[in-house]
């Protein structure tokens, strides 16, 4: 029995050692988790909703693994590897200057690790310069800029609603009463001024245009034309050179204050119409008293081309174009001042513009009031004081147009960022000139501030330009509907398309930086012509083709991308 056990104990032995026995290592590979989490950029702009920060990638013992990244929380999302802060979630350096962000990397066993990255906010600049001249004082000063938007918009407003019921109540009893009611705006006299009311903003720390501005403004005596000897083209119907101004019938038949004047005289005969009893109206409905019957809207007429021949003309044709000769080595009125005269007129170029001292801080949906934070909707209370500053914290004219055209890219290959190429050049200008203060500009100096002018100045006329291409798309789409008898088919939709694109578009002539030339220009006005075509199907084709040529010169003038063009 011995001998038999021992013979089945050798034999088992035997038979284990074969196996490889039952203490042999197993030789399968180990997933091993990520070690570490890391980001190509640690950093992200403030106020950009959705701003991509950076790529994340892994380390991992794993040859060859591959990972997948997810975030907790609602700041921020992954889209791939690549860290983004979510869509309607912005940066702000004021309240955060960092964020933190727990990510966690998965590889394709399942193993994870989850690591914090801190984020640092870049805090945006803005267009703020103290006096070398004064001490603790500021430098930055355009008055005049801001009272001129104001009077604008005040304009606008009464046009848009208080005129009607001015007419209605019997408040205005003849054709002479409207006039001179459109020209307490427009040739605002010095009695006037000082007990202007404004009435278009809510929430302002300005009640009066004289708080403002405590010298007389008017729009008149910044109408291109006025002053002919800084500008680069006569204006005006005599003197040398005369006859320039083209677009609004035969070239040099009018001029930008004669036009105005136009304007107000058609309001003028559609208010004594209705101040005689006689109901306005257009295929059966009754019409504003702003709105004609030949396809034009004279509340966007008179605004837009206000807009262009007083803050576009003397912005690129007298602030930032002669403007940049002045003095820079003393403050202003003989040292009363704290900026230098050089500083004042760059300033006053950049008041026309139209943009907050912050816009940088502003998310183009919040310029152009279309979402973004509830307290930013085109304007801040950015120094907490309870009331909006109209010289510093509001955004006006084609600043706002600037961001509606980014927006409109927002999705394209090739996406536009005019409000901040414009502001980036106009803080980078102003820069140069304040470093500087005390002292002449060197011809280095000087060379540069020009670039940064011509890069605003630019960014500037492409965000209009833009402009008159979105409104050529809407007139085109309206006279479309128009010609097939679309249901949603609305007059009124058309005429202020249509005038929104022709005031505008009159304008790109008074930037002496254009590169639109003077034949392309007045081609662009007679496809355009005066008013829409509004009758015969064949006929509303030929001029929808004209609109399509006119955006064609436009487009190509100033190299714009063409995906672009045709979705703004």
């Amino acid at each position: 029995m011995k001998k038999q056990n021992l013979a089945l104990a050798v034999s088992a032995a035997l038979v284990l050692s074969a196996c490889g026995g039952s203490s042999d290592k197993d030789n399968t590979p180990q997933n091993v988790a990520p070690s570490d989490i890391t980001l190509s950029a640690m950093k992200v702009d403030e106020n950009m909703a959705g701003a991509t920060i950076g790529t994340l990638s892994a380390t991992d013992a794993d040859s060859g693994d591959t990972h997948t990244y997810s975030v907790e929380g609602d700041m921020f999302k992954v889209d791939g590897n690549t860290l983004k802060l979510a869509d309607n979630k912005i940066a702000n350096y004021e309240m955060a200057k960092e964020l933190k962000a727990k990510v966690t990397a998965k590889d394709k066993a399942g193993a994870t690790l989850t690591k914090e990255l801190t984020i640092s906010v870049s805090d945006l600049p803005d267009y703020d310069f103290m006096s070398k001249f004064k001490e603790g004082e500021s430098s930055v000063s355009y008055t005049g800029q801001t009272a001129r938007h104001a009077l604008i918009a005040e304009l606008t407003n009464y046009i848009g609603d208080q005129l009607q019921k001015d007419i209605d109540d019997e408040t205005l009893k003849t054709r002479d009463d409207v006039l001179n009611a459109l020209n307490r705006y427009f040739r605002t006299s010095t009695e006037q001024y000082d007990n202007f009311a404004l009435k278009a903003f809510d929430g302002a720390k300005q009640g009066f245009l004289a708080d403002i501005s405590s010298s007389h403004k008017s729009l008149e005596g910044k109408i291109a034309g006025r002053d002919p000897s800084k500008q680069h083209k006569n204006w005006l119907q005599e003197g040398e050179n005369s006859g320039q101004f083209a677009g609004w019938n035969a070239k040099g038949s009018t001029t930008p204050e004669k036009l105005v004047d136009i304007f107000f005289g058609q309001l003028a005969d559609n208010a004594e119409i209705e101040i005689g009893g006689t109901e306005r109206t257009f295929n059966g409905k009754t019409i504003p008293v702003y709105l004609n019957t030949d396809g034009t809207d004279l509340k966007q007429l008179i605004q837009k081309f206000l807009l262009m021949a007083i803050t576009y003309s003397q912005g690129t044709d007298d602030y930032l174009d002669e403007g940049l000769g002045n003095d820079n080595t003393a403050g202003d009125s003989d040292g009363a001042k704290p900026y230098s005269s050089l500083e004042h007129q760059f300033d006053e170029g950049f008041g026309y513009f139209g943009a907050a001292r912050d816009y940088l801080a502003y998310t183009d949906d919040e310029i152009a009031k279309k979402g973004g934070r509830d307290n930013w909707q085109g304007k801040h209370d950015t120094n907490g004081d309870g009331k909006i500053d109209l010289t510093s914290e509001i955004n006006f004219g084609q600043s706002v147009n600037a961001a509606k055209r980014d927006r409109g890219t927002k999705d394209n290959a090739k996406p536009t960022d005019f409000t901040k190429t414009t502001m980036e050049a106009f803080i980078a200008g102003r820069k140069i000139i304040n470093d500087a203060a005390g002292n002449a500009l060197t011809d280095a100096q000087m060379t540069e501030l020009k670039a940064q002018r011509d890069i605003a100045v630019d960014g500037w006329e492409k965000a209009i330009a833009a402009t008159v291409i979105h409104y050529i798309n809407d007139t085109r789409a309206d006279l479309e509907k128009l010609k097939t008898n679309a249901e949603d088919y609305s007059y009124s939709d058309l005429a202020k398309h249509w005038s929104e694109m022709k005031g505008f578009g009159l304008g790109l002539q008074f930037n002496p930086h254009s590169d639109i030339t003077d034949a392309q220009f007045e081609q662009i006005h007679t496809l355009m012509g005066t008013k829409p075509v509004m009758v015969e199907a064949d006929d509303i084709e030929t001029y929808r083709d004209n609109l399509l040529q006119a955006r064609d010169i436009i487009a190509e003038a100033l190299k714009l991308n063409s995906e672009n063009v045709e979705k703004w």
